[in-house]
């Protein structure tokens, strides 16, 4: 079984060290993780490739918001599946302009078939959505700018 805590440490290893490639090889399992600039691409053991390409127009917006200072990003804690409902008929947890507190409910993030709940880490109202439902995410990718 997969250790999605050793993925992620793994992840955050790699591009700490600006690493373009890095393969762990054990008994039962081969980890390969390689990242491109438009295309980051991580490879899990007996798994689909996960792929999440980010959008020159998602990029400069990503930027701008992580330079406005009174803006608050709400970054992916894992890598996964994004939802931003309950179910595809239900209504979004939140939407921008919506004012949150911290603890409610921002979206899911579905990882190895279970549903992780993120949490408003501060109050205040969502300023935008960085993430589109349905869309593969990586480690600490922005989500939600809160101001």
């Amino acid at each position: 079984m997969v250790d999605i805590r050793r993925i992620e440490k793994l992840i955050k290893l790699a591009k700490d060290n600006e690493l373009a490639e890095l393969k762990i090889q054990g008994d039962n399992e081969v980890i390969e993780i390689s990242f491109n600039k438009l295309n980051q691409q991580f490879t899990l053991p007996h798994t689909n490739v996960i792929q999440s390409s980010v959008t020159a127009k998602g990029e400069q917006e990503i930027v701008a918001q992580e330079k406005d200072s009174t803006s608050h990003i709400v970054k992916s804690p894992m890598v996964g599946t994004v939802y931003l409902a309950a179910a595809p008929t239900a209504k979004n947890f939140v939407e921008v302009g919506q004012a949150v507190k911290v603890g409610d409910t921002l979206c899911l993030i579905e990882a190895m078939k279970m549903y992780n709940k993120i949490e408003a880490d501060k109050t205040g109202v969502i300023k935008s959505r960085l993430v589109e439902n349905g869309e593969p995410i990586e480690y600490n990718q922005p989500l939600f700018a809160i101001e």
